[in-house]
C-alpha cells in the first residue's frame, strides 16, 4: 500500500502571484518525481466549478455573507471527496490554489463570519484534512491590487475596497504566526524566480523529511 501523499496549499491576497508560482512549483515538483495533483478552490471539480461561478459573478452583488461562506464550503467538501482525499489515499501529491485558510481570510476577516463558526464547517466539510504546508505569498495590498488591475475585469471580490483586503492580509499573516510548523511566509513583492526559489525551499524540506 502507497504511503499518504502530502498535501501543499498556495495562499494569498489578490495579485500575489499564485498562478505563476503554481507553474514553476508544479515543474519543479515533477522533476523531482513525485506524482502530483494540481487543483484549485473554489473550484476542481465540475460541482465545484459551477459554484465558482456563482461565486465570483458580479451581477451576484446582492450574495449574503453566510451565502458566500456555505457556497465556498459546499465546494470544499466535494473536492476533499472527490480529488483530494482520493489522491493523497492514493500516496499522490497535491497542490491546491487555496484551500481553508482562505475561509478565515475572506469570509471571516473580510465579510465579518465568525472564526467559530468557520471551524465547525471546516471539520464538517474537510473531514479532518488539512496542508501539510501552506506558502503565503505576502505583498502590501496596493501593490497586489496594481497587479491585478492589468488582468481585465475584477470579479465579485476583486471589486471590494482596500480595507476588505487589508483585513484579509492580516488574518492570513495572524494564521502564520500561530502556526509556524505548517506555514511558509513568502514575500511576493520579489521577483517571480525567488518566490519560486523560496517556495522550493520550503517543499524541499517537507520531501527531505518525507523520505528521512
Amino acid at each position: 500500500m502507497s504511503a499518504r501523499g502530502k498535501f501543499i496549499s498556495l495562499e494569498g491576497g489578490e495579485g500575489a502571484g499564485k498562478s505563476t508560482l503554481l507553474a514553476g512549483l508544479r515543474e519543479h515538483m515533477e522533476q523531482q518525481g513525485i506524482t502530483l495533483v494540481q487543483t484549485r478552490e473554489p473550484g476542481g471539480t465540475p460541482i465545484g466549478e459551477a459554484l465558482r461561478a456563482v461565486l465570483l459573478d458580479p451581477a451576484q452583488h446582492g450574495m449574503a455573507a453566510e451565502t458566500e461562506l456555505l457556497l465556498m464550503f459546499a465546494s470544499r467538501a466535494q473536492l476533499v471527496r472527490e480529488v483530494i482525499e482520493p489522491a493523497l489515499a492514493a500516496g499522490r501529491w497535491v497542490l491546491c490554489d487555496r484551500f481553508a485558510d482562505a475561509s478565515y481570510a475572506y469570509q471571516g476577516a473580510g465579510r465579518g463570519q465568525p472564526s467559530e463558526r468557520i471551524a465547525q464547517l471546516e471539520r464538517w466539510a474537510c473531514m479532518g484534512v488539512t496542508p501539510d504546508l501552506t506558502l503565503l505569498l505576502d505583498l502590501p495590498v496596493a501593490t497586489g491590487r496594481a497587479r491585478a488591475a492589468g488582468r481585465g475585469d475584477a470579479d465579485r471580490i476583486e471589486v471590494e475596497a482596500d480595507a476588505f483586503f487589508e483585513r484579509v492580509r492580516a488574518c492570513y499573516r495572524a494564521r502564520a504566526v500561530a502556526e509556524p510548523q505548517r506555514f511558509q511566509l513568502i514575500d511576493a513583492s520579489q521577483s517571480p524566480a525567488e518566490v519560486l526559489r523560496a517556495a522550493m525551499r520550503a517543499v524541499g524540506d517537507l520531501l527531505a523529511a518525507e523520505r528521512a
